[in-house]
């Protein structure tokens, strides 16, 4: 008697332990409205962290500018091989960028560089957001005939706290 007691008990433990599971599958990651893009591979960062507005840019200005985000989530999640991600929704797990673009800095800038194409660049985790924003905020400024969305430095990075 004591060992089907036992039993029933297992059976609902594993069956509570079930559905836990199950909810978190279902509810994948929250996505927050502001997301800071501070990445703590990185040692130390040299520049103010962006702010990045999930929110803003999933909902008002893909909107605005259809176009620049018919691939939906893909527009800036992508693949190993840079295809959009066009089956993401809201909520779905995503690897984060650091997980593909593994060098936790920009590349080397200045006299005595090395020369690297795309490809190269694009290993450093700085060059791929920059790379990805950069991009789409120059066409949307270009569809736009605005400069509302920032391409330089300091209008993304803000001041760093001494």
């Amino acid at each position: 008697m004591a060992s089907m007691k036992n039993g029933f008990i297992l059976s609902g433990a594993i069956v509570v332990c079930s559905l836990f599971v199950a909810a978190g599958l279902y509810a994948g990651t929250e996505v927050k409205d502001v997301i800071k893009l501070n990445d703590p591979a990185y040692e130390k960062h040299t520049k103010g962290i962006v702010e990045f507005t999930h929110t803003k840019h999933s909902g008002e200005y893909a909107k605005k500018s259809p176009d620049l985000y018919k691939d939906g989530c893909g527009a800036c999640h992508h693949d190993d091989k840079g295809k959009p991600l066009t089956n993401l929704k809201a909520g779905d797990n995503v690897q984060t960028c650091i997980e593909c673009h593994k060098k936790p800095s920009e590349r080397p800038k200045g006299k005595g560089a090395p020369k690297l194409n795309k490809k190269q660049r694009l290993e450093y985790h700085a060059e791929a957001y920059h790379y990805n924003c950069k991009d789409c905020h120059k066409a949307y400024n270009k569809k736009n005939k605005t400069k509302a969305a920032p391409t330089t430095c300091t209008k993304c990075h803000p001041k760093k706290k001494k």
